[in-house]
């Protein structure tokens, strides 16, 4: 059964603290805090692009897990910000760009913050009924590109990263069964306009978060046959630091089992919810655990993954 081995991050070095723009948005430290959680928010160079953000992440996989380019049999990068025009596609310059195999297969997925648990069903599909030993899930959404910074409800929150999920047959993880939703016509919550800018509605997408997940997730254990009691750690997209804590609550769950640490670089979209999974991931009390992704579209899944012992 093909699982996740191993993953890679990249983080750009570059950051925009919103301690230093407090009185430009009207904030306090609690609000930063306790509100949005996020004290900072990463920035890619300008020089940098999308496929860039790849490389960093495939050389920081290189660094826990050395794997050849001739060996990967299909790479998916999920972005809904790709290089230049997004034609060709980005997987096809991360391709060049890591001189991959002529024999690999490569395409990419627009989806945003369900990106990354949508992406893991794709590519474990694909690669099982195709007879295929590793394949790499990469994500990169750098909203700095759709980012006005005069904007509070986006420009404190959105974070640039991106993150590589190598897939093998000899995994560290094994997943459970899959649940996915969406919801179309709630589709103008997060939107890039004709101004070429995201635009949110906060109060929107927060009240869809608090009523459509909790209950995803329990559908998606029954359908695993499993109880919340039964779950180590739940690994939620990081859209802020409340709505985590919401959906903690609402599930009756410890927030320590809801784990937040993402407030030194912010919300990174598609790579939100691999960069969790890498900080857990040496983490021998997390056996089993939730993955679940949601936001853009509106768009979200979850699932269950086991340690394989």
């Amino acid at each position: 059964m093909v699982g996740i081995k191993a993953i890679g991050c990249y983080l750009p070095e570059g950051r925009i603290s919103n301690f230093e723009r407090k009185e430009k948005f009207g904030m306090t430290d609690s609000f930063v805090l306790e509100k949005i959680g996020f004290t900072a928010v990463a920035l890619k160079a300008p020089e940098q692009d999308t496929s860039d953000l790849c490389v960093k992440a495939w050389e920081n996989l290189q660094q826990q897990q050395s794997v050849s380019p001739a060996e990967i049999d299909c790479l998916i990068v999920c972005t809904q910000n790709p290089d230049a025009h997004g034609l060709p596609h980005t997987s096809a310059v991360v391709h060049e760009k890591l001189s991959f195999s002529l024999d690999c297969a490569a395409f990419d997925i627009s989806l945003g913050c369900s990106g990354y648990v949508y992406g893991l069903s794709v590519i474990k599909s694909f690669m099982e009924a195709n007879g295929f030993r590793k394949g790499l899930l990469f994500t990169a959404d750098p909203y700095s590109k759709v980012m006005n910074n005069d904007d509070k409800k986006t420009a404190t929150l959105f974070g640039d990263g991106a993150t590589v999920t190598l897939m093998t047959e000899d995994p560290e993880f094994e997943f459970g069964q899959f649940v996915f939703g969406s919801d179309g016509s709630k589709k103008e919550g997060i939107i890039v306009r004709d101004d070429a800018k995201v635009h949110m509605n906060g109060r929107a997408v927060f009240t869809f978060t608090a009523r459509v997940i909790p209950d995803s997730i329990r559908k998606m254990l029954e359908k695993n046959n499993f109880v919340l009691e039964n779950i180590d750690r739940f690994l939620l997209h990081q859209g802020s630091l409340h709505i985590v804590n919401t959906i903690a609550d609402s599930l009756r769950v410890p927030r320590e089992r809801c784990p937040f640490h993402s407030a030194e670089y912010g919300n990174t979209v598609s790579s939100s919810v691999p960069m969790l999974l890498r900080q857990e991931f040496d983490n021998q009390e997390m056996q089993v655990a939730v993955l679940a992704g949601f936001g853009v579209g509106l768009s979200w899944a979850s699932t269950l993954i086991f340690r394989k012992n």
